[in-house]
C-alpha cells in the first residue's frame, strides 16, 4: 500500500532545520514519500519582534540543536539575523515561497525548504524579505516559483492559506504539539502520530518506529 510521511513544519523553526539533517536518510531507509505541510506557527499572530531576550533564547536553543544533529548555526546568522532588531521573526514570507514551489514544482519543496533554512542559519540572510527568497529560488532553478513569488496573485495567496489551514487542522487532529510533527499516513488515510524527538536522539529508532507503523 502507498504510504506517506507527513511533515508538519515551520521554515523558521530551528528544530525543523535540525530534522533536515537525518530526514533524507530516514526517507531512503524506509522508502516513504514525503509530504510537507506548513502550520504557519511563526506567521501572522505567531510572528514577533526580535528583541535581546528572544535572540538569546533562540541562540541557546540553536546550540543545543547543533550538538544533537550536527546542523550548523553560524556566527554570521547570529550577527546578521539574531542581532538585527529591524528584522522580524516572521515565517510568513518563507511559507509563501514554499507554497509557490508547491504549486509549480512540488517534488522539490523539501529541497527549497533546506535552501531557505541554509540561507538563514548558515549564510545569515534575511529570509523575511521576498527579494531574498526569490534569489534563493532562482539559484535552485525554480524560476516559475520565483516568478509567482515576485508578484503573488490571489491563487498563490489562497493556496498558501489553504495549506496553513490544513496543517493546523491536521496538527490538532493527531494531537501534535508544535513543530516538527511527523505523521505516518497510509493509503486508507489512517494516521499515526510519530515520536518526533527520536529523529534527533536516535534516527535509527525513528526508522524502526516508521517500519512498525507501515502496513504490508
Amino acid at each position: 500500500m502507498s504510504k506517506t510521511l507527513v511533515y508538519l513544519f515551520d521554515p523558521l523553526c530551528g528544530w525543523c532545520y535540525g530534522a533536515g539533517g537525518p530526514l533524507p536518510h530516514v526517507l531512503e531507509s524506509t522508502g516513504l514519500a514525503l509530504r510537507l505541510i506548513p502550520t504557519g506557527l511563526f506567521s501572522g499572530s505567531g510572528a514577533r519582534v526580535m528583541d535581546d531576550e528572544f535572540a538569546a533564547y533562540a541562540w541557546s536553543n540553536d546550540q543545543r540543536i547543533e550538538r544533537l544533529t550536527g546542523q550548523t548555526f553560524t556566527e554570521r546568522y547570529r550577527d546578521q539575523v539574531l542581532a538585527d532588531r529591524l528584522q522580524a521573526f516572521d515565517s510568513g514570507p518563507s511559507t509563501l515561497a514554499l507554497s509557490a514551489v508547491n504549486l509549480t514544482s512540488p517534488e522539490r519543496e523539501f529541497e527549497a525548504l533546506k535552501a531557505i533554512q541554509a540561507a538563514r542559519y548558515v549564510d545569515g540572510q534575511d529570509v523575511t524579505r521576498l527579494e531574498t527568497l526569490t534569489a534563493v529560488l532562482v539559484n535552485l532553478g525554480l524560476n516559475a516559483a520565483a516568478e509567482r513569488l515576485t508578484r503573488p496573485d490571489s491563487a498563490l495567496l489562497q493556496a498558501n492559506d489553504d495549506r496553513v489551514g490544513q496543517g493546523r487542522t491536521l496538527l490538532g487532529r493527531v494531537g501534535g504539539r508544535g513543530v516538527p510533527t511527523f505523521v505516518l499516513q497510509q493509503a486508507d488515510d489512517a494516521l499515526r502520530l510519530l515520536p518526533a524527538s527520536a529523529i534527533f536522539s536516535d534516527p535509527q529508532a525513528f526508522i524502526r518506529e516508521l517500519n512498525v507503523g507501515v502496513k504490508p
